[in-house]
Order: C-alpha cells, then sequence, then structure tokens
C-alpha cells in the first residue's frame, strides 16, 4: 500500500462510528472505543532467511516513516508514547482496550490528538516468527 492509501484509511477510520462489541473489520479490529487497522500484511517468517526478513523490516521501517512524515505536516509533532510501562504493571492490573493489545504487540508508538480522537501509528508484531506491521489505532479512549 501507499502512504496515501494509507492516510485514507485513516481518514474513514476517523469518521466510522464505533461499534457496541469487539469484532473484525475489513481493515483490522473494531470495538467499543476504537478501530485497530492493518496497513500492510503480516508475513510469517518460518524458514525465509535473514535477508528477507531484513528487507521486510527495512519496508515497514520506511513506509512508517513516510506516514508519521505526512501526519506531523497535517498534525504537527507527534508524541513519543512507550508502552513499557503497561508490559510492567503489578498486581494484574490490565490497561484498558485498545491500549493492552497495542502494548502486546510494540514497545512504542506515535501518537497525535486529531479533534476528540487519538490517532496512533505503530510497527505492530505477533512473535518472533512474523514480521512487524505497519498498524495505525483511532480511539477516543485516553492513553494510559
Amino acid at each position: 500500500m501507499t502512504t496515501a492509501q494509507h492516510l485514507e484509511t485513516i481518514d474513514r477510520l476517523l469518521t466510522r462510528d464505533f461499534p457496541e462489541a469487539r469484532g473484525r473489520t475489513g481493515v483490522g479490529t473494531s470495538g467499543p472505543g476504537y478501530h485497530l487497522a492493518e496497513l500492510g500484511p503480516s508475513r510469517w517468517y518460518g524458514d525465509e532467511d535473514a535477508a528477507d526478513r531484513a528487507e521486510c523490516e527495512e519496508q515497514v521501517s520506511a513506509e512508517y516513516g513516510a506516514l508519521t512524515h505526512r501526519l506531523e505536516e497535517r498534525w504537527g509533532p507527534p508524541a513519543m508514547f512507550s508502552l513499557d510501562s503497561l508490559r510492567l504493571r503489578e498486581g494484574g492490573e490490565e490497561a484498558a482496550q485498545p491500549w493492552s493489545e497495542i502494548a502486546a504487540t510494540t514497545d512504542h508508538l506515535h501518537l497525535w490528538r486529531a479533534g476528540d480522537r487519538w490517532v496512533a501509528v505503530y510497527a505492530g508484531a505477533w512473535g518472533a516468527d512474523h514480521s512487524p506491521q505497519l498498524m495505525v489505532a483511532v480511539t477516543v479512549i485516553d492513553p494510559p
């Protein structure tokens, strides 16, 4: 996908109503107060070599940089938000969705305020055998 297509997805999510229950959508997952969208396909590494893995990671990094640059032009500098504290919480306290799901897949994200919604861009990975995937979260739920 191109940066323009990523921006179109974000713009659609900014105007889309939130569902009452969590479920899959055409671009990811939505739930009460949030949308999570996959902006590119996730790849399973399996038996692929290190060069293929590095190429995939470079592509995601380039798309991430291009998208955050365009969003910075639109909304100004992002907040760089670390999610380490969510994983380190004691006593079983869990953060609200979508933040707990995001924290399970990334260490940090770029965060903007767009009207009454938050827009978070990050590279999420679902385990060591999967490539990072460019993701966006649009939510009315404040970050923890």
